[in-house]
């Protein structure tokens, strides 16, 4: 019989040590290799489905910015209206503001003559308004009373 030295028997636990621990880095490089495969494959889907939608939202930022444009074209004619508007309202207040002042003027002092002078009327001392103190004058008196 063979009688196994202390250096064999070292030799051997080496031996089986290592064995055991390429098993582990076998294992564990499989794995790794699964989970590379899997990354490698989650983003090609991603970018499958990225890149429609990037075209997607591209197209939307292009419709958004012709509309944009479109909507800053009214605002500028609506712009140009109203600046017409003022100016023709202000044409209009100037050419038949004056005149139509005048007539409403000239039609209410015809109105208060031929009211002041109708006979049945009985013409109306001024009253003389005392305040503690002193006396205003009939000029003020009379615009105080209409006011």
């Amino acid at each position: 019989m063979h009688t196994v030295s202390g250096g064999e028997v070292a030799g051997i636990l080496v031996a089986v040590f290592w064995a055991i621990l390429v098993s582990f880095l076998a294992v564990a490089l499989v794995r790794l290799a699964q989970t590379l495969r899997a990354t490698t494959k989650l983003v090609a889907d991603v970018t499958d489905q990225a890149v429609p939608l990037l075209a997607d939202a591209s197209s939307a930022v292009r419709s958004a910015q012709t509309q944009i444009d479109r909507v800053d074209a009214i605002a500028s004619d609506v712009q140009e209206v109203t600046s017409n508007a003022s100016a023709l309202s202000s044409t209009v207040a100037s050419t038949f503001g004056g005149p139509l002042v005048k007539v409403a003027a000239f039609g209410y002092g015809v109105r208060r003559a031929i009211a002041g002078r109708k006979d049945d009327v009985p013409v109306r001392e001024p009253r003389r308004t005392v305040i503690v103190g002193r006396t205003v004058p009939a000029a003020r008196r009379s615009k105080r009373k209409k006011g």
